[in-house]
């Protein structure tokens, strides 16, 4: 029988809204956060009864894992915020961090050879795990891939901590897709944009597992 996974997405971007409806799609229960509560609220009443929507301290509070869809550059201040009830938490960070340049497009915002996932698990509260995923694919190939057929689209993720690579796992399967994990947070660069990895990167495109594995 399958234990019951508490998770919580905090953040209403692009990115958390499509990972709600495809993890309730895969009947996984989520709690919905965000800065305001009428929005959470509103996108809790369209998902459904599996989806539950609070205030962001009670959200980290009742969640086991935390799915962020915030900005790169507003992690450090939330990690802040809220140190206390993230303590011994696990977070997945999709984020990428980047920002619109003058050409219409998107310029990297930390070092050529810096990663969000590293930089980020550089200043989690105590006891936390930081995990890279769901942030390999844009908001509309996480939509329009998920649960595709014959062959699943891949997810990658990245993670220090082999001990909950079967949680994670299992999350990016309910959301419709199959896990291959790169490796620890050092190679997270690989999976964030522009990295060879990420779909607006050298793979330019999504992949199934074979195809995934020869990459790698």
């Amino acid at each position: 029988m399958k234990t019951s996974l508490k998770v919580a997405i905090i953040g209403l971007g692009n990115i958390g809204k499509v990972v709600a409806k495809n993890l309730v799609n895969g009947n996984q229960p989520i709690i919905i956060a965000s800065r305001k509560l009428e929005d959470a609220q509103a996108l809790a009443l369209q998902l459904g009864k599996l989806a539950t929507a609070v205030e962001t301290v009670e959200a980290i509070k009742a969640a086991d894992i935390i799915i962020l869809s915030i900005w790169f550059n507003t992690i450090q201040e939330f990690f802040k915020t809220y140190a206390k009830e993230l303590q011994g938490k696990t977070i997945i960070d999709p984020s990428n961090p980047i920002a619109p340049d003058e050409n219409g497009g998107f310029k990297k915002i930390i070092g050529e050879n810096e990663s969000a996932g590293q930089l980020n698990s550089a200043i989690l509260p105590q006891d936390a795990i930081l995990v890279k995923a769901f942030g390999t694919l844009s908001a509309a190939s996480l939509e329009n891939a998920s649960a595709q057929t014959p062959e699943k689209a891949v997810l990658f993720y990245a993670a220090d901590n082999n001990s909950i690579d079967n949680i994670i796992e299992r999350l990016i399967v309910e959301s419709g897709f199959e896990a291959v994990k790169v490796g620890g947070l050092d190679q997270a660069i690989r999976i964030e944009v522009f990295g060879d990895l990420h779909e607006f990167g050298a793979i330019g495109k999504t992949v199934n597992v074979k195809e995934a594995r020869e990459k790698i």
